[in-house]
């Protein structure tokens, strides 16, 4: 790694550390009064969204197939880790360690379902991978109503409370970093190459089907670790929670911040995240108004709102001096 990158890394480092801490003030001074615990809570919603919509993300922009199971990941994810959780509980394991390891657990309980869901259907592509996806979310949802140990179809509840915002902010940063640096190492090339042009890259022997079930994987794997925060956070679980709406409201989240632009999914779904609370007053248009948004971005922003795009704190430090000479005349 050349020096460039290391002061980039380093500098958006820093800058989301800032971020943080700016919360972290905010939320400590009482500003907001009392609805300080409330305010705090979108964000802890804001932060296992990103990490849902980004992980969809990498199937969508960066793989080109169009999914529509999403949900049925996080699901599998939400309640094998609530599952382990419970079973750890009272074992001498640290709140924050207890934590970790049920996200790992869903994680990879998900990364599994995905390797399984991936192998057969991604041989398919377009509305045939989205017809699969979406009757693998639907099984996964009736499997779930019907298991005992996930409550039979009624409320799961007791989960521990173990998801706050500070564990959520940082298990995020991990998650998004984890998931940059993959798309942009060569394994993320060569996905976004197949994306391009499928026929090509398969008859320049590129693997199609193992590079597409990788990313099919790691996709489910960061959706189950998605999840796992959201069991944490809600503490009470219905498989009803995971059903075609809520893949679909993810993959709209996808769309209107940019396919291909994990800064888009974050800014996509910060926004959603945050828009059905600020309506709360007017419940009954909420989906209204996720329909107008969608609406708008496709009709002017078709690409989404940011495109391909990625915001870097290091451009943008280094546009500053650009313009100020470009003022200047220099």
């Amino acid at each position: 790694m050349d020096k460039r990158h290391k002061l980039s890394y380093l500098l958006n480092a820093v800058g989301v550390a800032a971020v943080f801490a700016l919360l972290m003030l905010l939320f400590a001074s009482g500003i907001f009064g009392t609805s300080t615990t409330y305010i705090q809570g979108i964000c802890t919603t804001a932060c296992y969204t990103i990490i849902m919509v980004a992980s969809l993300n990498l199937v969508v922009g960066f793989m080109g197939e169009f999914s529509l199971g999403h949900a049925g990941f996080v699901s599998v994810g939400a309640y094998a880790s609530a599952i382990v959780s419970g079973a750890l509980a009272g074992k001498g394991l640290p709140d924050v360690g207890l934590f970790l390891v049920a996200l790992l657990a869903g994680g990879i309980a998900a990364g599994v379902m995905g390797v399984l869901v991936g192998i057969p259907a991604l041989r398919l592509r377009g509305d045939y991978l989205a017809i699969v996806t979406m009757a693998f979310a639907e099984i996964i949802r009736v499997c779930f109503c019907n298991f005992s140990i996930t409550g039979g179809g009624k409320t799961m509840s007791g989960i521990l409370k173990l998801s706050t915002f500070p564990r959520a902010f940082w298990v995020m940063v991990v998650c998004v970093t984890v998931m940059f640096l993959f798309v942009r190492s060569k394994y993320g090339r060569t996905i976004q190459a197949i994306r391009e042009d499928y026929i090509a890259s398969s008859a320049a022997g590129i693997n199609v089907t193992f590079y597409k079930v990788l990313t099919f994987a790691i996709s489910a794997f960061f959706a189950g670790i998605g999840g796992g925060i959201y069991a944490h956070y809600m503490t009470a679980m219905i498989p009803t929670n995971f059903n075609f709406a809520y893949s679909a409201e993810l993959l709209s989240e996808v769309i209107i911040g940019g396919t291909g632009s994990l800064t888009g999914s974050i800014i996509g779904a910060a926004f959603l995240s945050a828009l059905p609370e600020v309506m709360r007053e007017f419940s009954t248009y909420r989906m209204l108004a996720y329909s107008v948004v969608l609406i708008l971005v496709m009709l002017f922003r078709p690409g989404g709102i940011f495109g391909r795009w990625e915001f870097s704190l290091t451009r943008t430090l280094g546009a500053l001096p650009r313009r100020r000479k470009a003022k200047e005349g220099v």
